[in-house]
């Protein structure tokens, strides 16, 4: 084979066109279009009750004043989930593995809270660079130390979600193609690396998921701190 493990994770052309606003655009798609009923089916039901179980999760740790990012941050949530899964697909393109993308994501979001801190509460969110009862001394150190911490958050929640990803992907396409080649030299050993590859699987459904919650909520305590 002269592919590549990583190939998987280059966004796709046809005909000099990339794909990847495709791969973006495909998950509204499998969402149930609007009704002029409250509920028509199973699916708008369970699509309704999964999006308010979603939005109270996200929402709980916020005030009354943070419930206006409701939509924001449960579009984004449900926006992540849908893509993840989809990638875990064969022959599917996971756009949420590209740094750049997920970065693009994460910095806009992130800058969002920190103007809103800085406009409704200027002095509590500069207080956060300086913690109370600091040692005179130590009041430089603290305050580089705080700014360096804060400014790579976006960058933090990018490369937490690409990684967990990537590593996913990569554990599965290595343990495939473990059972594909020992299937007709040792196929005992292929059955058992089947079975692990069944399990590595569902890890990764459990991982596409928490990693979008994760995410989303990262955003929100975010927000949090600033309002």
């Amino acid at each position: 084979m002269n592919l590549s493990f990583f190939d998987q994770f280059m966004s796709p052309h046809l005909l000099g066109i990339p794909l990847i606003l495709i791969s973006l655009l495909f998950p509204a798609l499998l969402l149930p279009s609007p009704r002029n009923r409250w509920i028509t089916n199973r699916i708008s039901t369970l699509q309704s009750w999964f999006i308010y179980t979603v939005t109270k999760q996200l929402m709980a740790p916020l005030n009354k004043k943070g419930h206006k990012w409701a939509l924001i941050l449960s579009s984004l949530m449900i926006f992540l989930l849908s893509i993840n899964l989809l990638g875990l697909l064969p022959y599917t393109f996971t756009p949420t593995t590209q740094l750049s993308m997920n970065l693009a994501l994460a910095f806009p979001l992130w800058l969002a809270t920190l103007l809103t801190g800085l406009r409704n509460q200027p002095s509590a969110s500069l207080g956060h660079l300086l913690p109370e009862g600091t040692p005179t001394p130590l009041i430089p150190a603290l305050i580089m130390i705080e700014t360096t911490s804060l400014l790579i958050r976006p960058l933090a929640l990018g490369v937490r979600l690409t990684a967990n990803l990537t590593a996913g992907h990569l554990l599965i396409q290595l343990i495939s193609t473990a059972t594909a080649v020992l299937f007709s030299i040792m196929p005992a050993i292929s059955i058992l690396t089947a079975c692990v590859l069944l399990l590595l699987t569902i890890l990764e459904v459990a991982v596409a998921m928490i990693q979008a919650y994760v995410f989303v909520l990262l955003l929100s305590l975010y927000l949090q701190e600033n309002i």
